[in-house]
């Protein structure tokens, strides 16, 4: 047998680390002395321990390796895939608050963005036939309900004429529950397939991840305050025209910004389809 001292040293781990492993019921010594209090362990014991500091370097806490460790390779092999998953997520998560955080130091550095500075524009969107499914839903659901919408195209046999796109129908937005209808442009008649009539937007093109789309609502936001002769009549409307699933690189990313804008009075049909900035 090994003493505590002995075992640390092979095992290169702290003294400290194997007596709470012991406090807390993840590995005990094989043997304690009954008058000093020793603790001893086997040799055989250091593969344990190896498997519980490789489980601790794949992000399972303490209380998961625990219930880990009894388990066949096979089932371990399902939880570890599962690990995999959950960590790619949070590394997705990690890599958008990055992104976000850069762009903000570069605005509070007065800082320029490489691409151009949005330009708003008024724009006819033509009569679209569209099949559409419309639920309450948190935001990281909206991919699950594009992936639904795409499953009922193909059970039925649909292809797509056009865009696909989410229009954000509540009358505010929440985080926790917005009222979205994911859509996608077909030349069919059917169930779930309506008619979107002809409508004026103003409209920018927002390049770049996803998760920056904010500055494309200000810089609409912004052109609205400064043309008040037009007035928003309707959802707004975000069109994927390149999304994540046909570029391989974030940034190349195209998802356009459409407010459904009527005229005021006065305003002349020449200005609606010119280009502003």
């Amino acid at each position: 047998m090994l003493s505590i001292g002995e075992f640390s040293k092979l095992a290169h781990i702290s003294t400290r680390m194997l007596r709470h492993y012991d406090r807390i019921g993840l590995l005990h010594p094989s043997h304690v002395g009954n008058e000093n209090g020793y603790r001893y362990y086997e040799q055989t014991q250091l593969d344990t321990l190896a498997k519980i500091e490789t489980l601790k370097g794949f992000g399972f806490t303490l209380a998961e390796i625990a219930a880990l460790l009894p388990l066949p390779q096979e089932v371990l092999a399902l939880h570890i895939r599962a690990q995999i998953t959950h960590t790619s997520q949070a590394m997705e998560k990690m890599r958008k608050s990055i992104r976000l955080m850069e762009q903000a130091i570069a605005q509070m550095e007065g800082i320029e963005p490489m691409n151009e500075p949005y330009s708003v524009r008024i724009m006819h969107c033509p009569e679209q036939n569209v099949i559409s499914i419309r639920k309450t839903i948190p935001p990281e659901q909206i991919h699950a309900l594009f992936a639904e919408l795409h499953a009922e195209m193909n059970r039925r046999g649909l292809q797509r004429t056009g865009p696909t796109q989410l229009r954000f129908l509540g009358e505010e937005f929440s985080y926790e529950a917005m009222e979205v209808e994911a859509q996608a442009v077909v030349s069919a008649h059917g169930p779930n397939i309506t008619t979107i009539p002809a409508c004026l937007c103003a409209a920018v093109v927002h390049t770049g991840p996803y998760e920056t789309i904010r500055s494309a609502y200000d810089a609409l936001g912004t052109w609205l305050a400064k043309h008040l002769e037009y007035q928003v009549c309707g959802p707004v409307i975000e069109r994927f025209l390149c999304d994540e699933e046909m570029v391989q690189n974030p940034e190349e990313q195209k998802t356009a910004v459409l407010f459904p804008v009527t005229p005021l009075q006065g305003t002349g049909k020449g200005d609606m389809m010119k280009q502003q900035g």
